[in-house]
């Protein structure tokens, strides 16, 4: 996959930031399996490693230019932040040492799972109405399922929105709150899981196929991608879309099962 393409792509993890919260990793690891599947089974490692750097820039720039009465809901969650960043460190060594189908199969078992439980129980397509949900510093998650939720989220290179969103969700926040409410909860996991991947030595196969890689990042499809997420992220936190909150939260779903189909072998 060339540079041009992987810039296109970039354009729809920009996307999917602002609207989902997922700061591009759910674009990014099956976009980057395919643009390095000449590193065979190694290609889904560096594919979390690199769906990781593109979430921390994401995310961050998404979380910077978030209005800060929307930010004022994470009050308080600190405790929170660290679990999630302690959990992602220890998700991200794992991730060096796991077989490479087991990531795969992870990545596609747990958001299928997500997705069937966001239509089987109540709460997240008609969440219960809740004043002041977007202000009243309610806890994205329990402080409890920080370190488990980061592991899992930087094991499979999604962030931990696919946990953090249906649980604002069903705590009575709208979906343009969770979503944005995401972003800073993806940093907090991505940012320790980047320091990791960086400094692990490089995949064997990366040799073979005389491909570059910075740690198991690659540098060159990450680089592809923020330039074409920046911008968007930058055009959608000025003029947000007006997405009725019920088709949002649909829509939510429409991606998560089609991200875990791309992902199928």
């Amino acid at each position: 996959m060339d540079v041009l393409a992987l810039t296109g792509i970039g354009l729809l993890t920009g996307v999917t930031t602002v609207v989902f919260g997922f700061g591009g990793g759910f674009v990014a690891v099956p976009v980057v399996v395919w643009a390095d599947a000449a590193l065979g089974a190694d290609a889904v490692r560096v594919a979390t490693a690199t769906s990781a750097l593109v979430m921390v820039v994401n995310a961050g720039f998404a979380t910077a230019v978030t209005p800060r009465r929307v930010l004022a809901a994470l009050r308080g969650s600190g405790t929170l932040l660290l679990l999630l960043a302690v959990g992602a460190s220890v998700g991200a060594l794992v991730t060096r040492v796991a077989p490479p189908a087991l990531a795969r199969w992870a990545f596609v078992g747990y958001v299928a799972l997500t997705a069937a439980d966001l239509l089987l129980r109540p709460g997240f397509l008609r969440p219960p109405t809740r004043p002041g949900a977007v202000t009243d510093g309610s806890r994205p998650l329990p402080v409890v399922l920080g370190a488990p939720v980061g592991a899992i989220a930087a094991f499979l290179g999604v962030g931990g929105s696919v946990m953090t969103v249906p649980a604002m969700r069903r705590a009575g926040h709208t979906m343009h709150v969770a979503t944005a409410l995401a972003n800073p909860l993806t940093l907090a996991i991505a940012l320790p899981a980047t320091a990791v991947s960086l400094s692990a030595a490089t995949v064997p196969s990366a040799v073979h196929t005389q491909m570059h890689l910075v740690g198991l990042v690659d540098a060159r499809a990450a680089a592809a991608l923020l330039a074409g997420a920046l911008p968007v992220i930058a055009v959608l936190r000025r003029r947000p879309l007006r997405i009725p909150d019920r088709p949002y939260a649909w829509a939510y779903i429409g991606l998560l099962v089609t991200v875990a189909v791309a992902m199928l072998p």
